[in-house]
């Protein structure tokens, strides 16, 4: 099959609704809404505590986070697996190649970048606003607050990047989820596998749809972005 032909047949694929690619396209964003949502639940506060406070060790921190955010997603997902297989301390779950399996995995990865970008969006900001804040009155937790509504726009913006290294992702979906038809076959497990056996329309189709939600992401990313 030519690549013209390829395309054609993916766009054929895309027009009709094909159960099997928008199957994959379901579990792809199920998974990567969850799990960003979970990572920013635990990397935010983190990125806040490390940018906001002064202490001893803090640069290691700051470095250790930075090195995590290109933590090679095979040994996340080697991690996630040992974790969650029979003889890991959450084996007795019975989460492995579930989707719940693909969104712990994804958590562990993105929770560093989330944490990392937070930092680079608090401390890019005016100390003076927590100051100020304490000043008036407010607590900690009401200063903190104030500094994040401040920041929203970069805190947006990180949340969106974590979402779409989720969606791209294929190392940790692959080793936990199984890749099982119906149940925890994404957009990029689908790939890999249609085009290890020759299916080039269906992973053409999965690939366009990938493209444009990496695309949308990218938009939104750009839109949250304060223009220089």
């Amino acid at each position: 099959m030519s690549f013209q032909e390829a395309f054609a047949a993916a766009v054929r694929l895309l027009a009709t609704f094909d159960p099997h690619v928008f199957s994959a396209v379901a579990v792809s964003l199920r998974v990567s809404i969850v799990a960003t949502i979970l990572a920013t639940i635990l990397g935010a506060p983190i990125g806040f505590w490390v940018a906001a406070r002064r202490f001893r060790g803090r640069r290691a921190v700051e470095v250790g986070l930075k090195t995590l955010t290109a933590f090679p997603t095979v040994v996340v997902g080697l991690l996630t697996y040992t974790l969650l297989s029979r003889r890991g301390p959450f084996g007795a779950l019975g989460l492995l190649y579930t989707q719940w399996a693909m969104m712990f995995g994804g958590t562990i990865l993105v929770t560093p970048l989330l944490a990392a970008l937070t930092m680079a969006v608090v401390s890019g900001a005016d100390p003076r606003i927590e100051d100020t804040a304490l000043t008036l009155g407010a607590s900690r937790t009401g200063a903190a607050l104030t500094v994040l509504s401040e920041v929203r726009h970069g805190l947006i913006a990180a949340i969106v990047t974590g979402f779409g290294r989720l969606i791209s992702e294929l190392g940790v979906a692959l080793m936990v989820g199984g890749n099982i038809a119906g149940a925890t076959r994404s957009m990029t497990t689908a790939i890999a596998l249609e085009t290890s056996k020759g299916e080039f329309a269906f992973a053409f189709a999965l690939g366009l749809l990938l493209l444009t939600v990496a695309l949308a992401v990218n938009v939104l990313v750009a839109a949250l972005t304060p223009a220089r």
